[in-house]
């Protein structure tokens, strides 16, 4: 069975019966378009959902002989990802910066950098399913601002958690797998 296909459109579009449909675009843009089956829970639209395939439109000024069809659009699904990162960036305090001051800026930068590392090991380590893969503010509302209370006796330290937060047990579990974690050497 089929996974994936790729084809450039830019002839189509260029030449088509209705006229140059890029005509404004400039003339070295190619579209490119990835078409692939789509991955449960993905939001199709109403003809993706008829054919059975989802569709990705790519627009790069990179000219044919410089960059085949299946680099190009390769080196497109690479970036997806950058973008990726930088929206987690942004979601962890680099949307907005917090002083006129450079050095405070920087200061700032540096903590934001340090926040979305510890997320990404957090989500490696300890989470598991959907949340292995959540986005820095499903990470936020489901465990890290959960109130739960640490309460200590009988010589030691237990972590209370509402039975009714709805991912009471996710969080039991990150935290388990957080205690057994080796001490950093």
């Amino acid at each position: 069975m089929e996974k994936a296909g790729t084809a450039e459109l830019t002839g189509l579009l260029r030449q088509s019966a209705g006229g140059d449909k890029l005509a404004n675009w400039p003339a070295g843009m190619r579209i490119l378009v990835r078409r692939e089956k789509p991955a449960s829970g993905a939001k199709l639209t109403d003809f993706e959902k008829a054919r059975g395939w989802r569709y990705q439109l790519i627009a790069t000024n990179t000219p044919a002989l410089a960059l085949p069809l299946q680099q190009g659009e390769a080196r497109h699904r690479v970036h997806a990802r950058v973008e990726d990162f930088i929206r987690c960036g942004k979601n962890t305090g680099l949307a907005s910066l917090p002083s006129w001051s450079l050095a405070i800026n920087q200061a700032w930068c540096i903590a934001a950098a340090i926040g979305c590392d510890l997320l990404s090991w957090f989500r490696l380590l300890c989470c598991e399913a959907e949340l292995a893969i959540a986005e820095p503010s499903t990470l936020r509302y489901t465990l890290l601002h959960t109130s739960a209370r640490l309460v200590r006796g009988q010589r030691r330290r237990t972590i209370k958690i509402p039975h009714t937060w709805p991912w009471a047990h996710q969080l039991r579990r990150a935290i388990a797998s957080v205690l057994m974690l080796p001490a950093p050497t």
